[in-house]
């Protein structure tokens, strides 16, 4: 990593390294299966994972997994000539018999992201894998939330960490604290390989919907996505209908007051 004590990718790492030790995201002996699309997000969380593997107290290994859905876009060599020049143990694997789309299927995201996901579960079982880590930030986390509120009349979102399987294994998002603007400067910093996505969904996606609500609200105040963010570490359950059915849990970190698990 070019210079990894200064400017933003000091403060991109600092950030990732509260999340991580705010949620107890990765411990001594974990081995991490780290889903990498090619995106910009997925690729600076290998590099910052990376990084920091050499300076923290603990032991944990790192292994990069693309699953191949077969879009016309993506560069499987160039993924891999990536993985191989950074020294990382990867594993291209595919999406499954079960699991290909059939003809007639409906195709769109929940399809596309339900497949990959099952895919990723099963490499990370079969390469020995207790955590599963994400390149979801802080936009996705927000974006999620007004997502679920807007359209499914919930008030839940992605968590920064979340077992699964009972226990089994866990999913981890180290870059919740990161907006995503963040993370596209530092892609450009470090002249990461980034693929870009040409899927035909991006422009009429209720997240893309989504967003330009949230840019707008950024426009008015500058705090609106940080704000939507903490609003989930505190909330007050006595003023939300039938509070009195609502179990209070403590928050992570040092946050001091009751915050309410968004997916209880």
């Amino acid at each position: 990593m070019k210079d990894e004590t200064t400017g933003i990718s000091y403060f991109v790492t600092k950030k990732v390294g509260k999340a991580i030790w705010d949620y107890k995201m990765i411990q001594d002996g974990d081995r991490i299966l780290l889903a990498v699309s090619g995106g910009k997000d997925s690729l600076s969380l290998l590099r910052i994972l990376m990084e920091r593997a050499k300076f923290v107290p603990i032991k944990y290994e790192l292994i990069a997994c693309h699953v191949d859905m077969g879009f016309e876009w993506v560069n499987k060599e160039q993924l891999v000539e990536h993985f191989e020049e950074l020294g990382v143990p990867y594993i291209i694997a595919g999406p499954g018999e079960a699991q290909k789309k059939k003809d007639g299927e409906p195709f769109g995201c929940f399809w596309c992201s339900w497949t990959r996901r099952k895919a990723l579960f099963a490499t990370a079982k079969k390469a020995g894998c207790s955590k599963l880590a994400f390149g979801h930030h802080m936009d996705d986390v927000i974006e999620t939330l007004m997502m679920n509120i807007l359209f499914n009349g919930e008030i839940c979102t992605m968590r920064p960490y979340q077992e699964m399987f009972r226990g089994e294994m866990a999913i981890i998002r180290p870059l919740a604290y990161l907006e995503e603007r963040e993370l596209e400067r530092l892609a450009r910093r470090l002249d990461l390989p980034v693929i870009k996505s040409r899927c035909p969904h991006s422009e009429t996606s209720k997240r893309k919907l989504v967003k330009g609500m949230i840019e707008e609200a950024v426009r008015h105040s500058r705090n609106a996505k940080k704000n939507l963010f903490r609003s989930l570490q505190r909330v007050r359950p006595e003023y939300l209908l039938g509070y009195e059915n609502i179990p209070v849990i403590p928050r992570a970190g040092k946050l001091k007051s009751q915050a309410l698990d968004p997916q209880a």
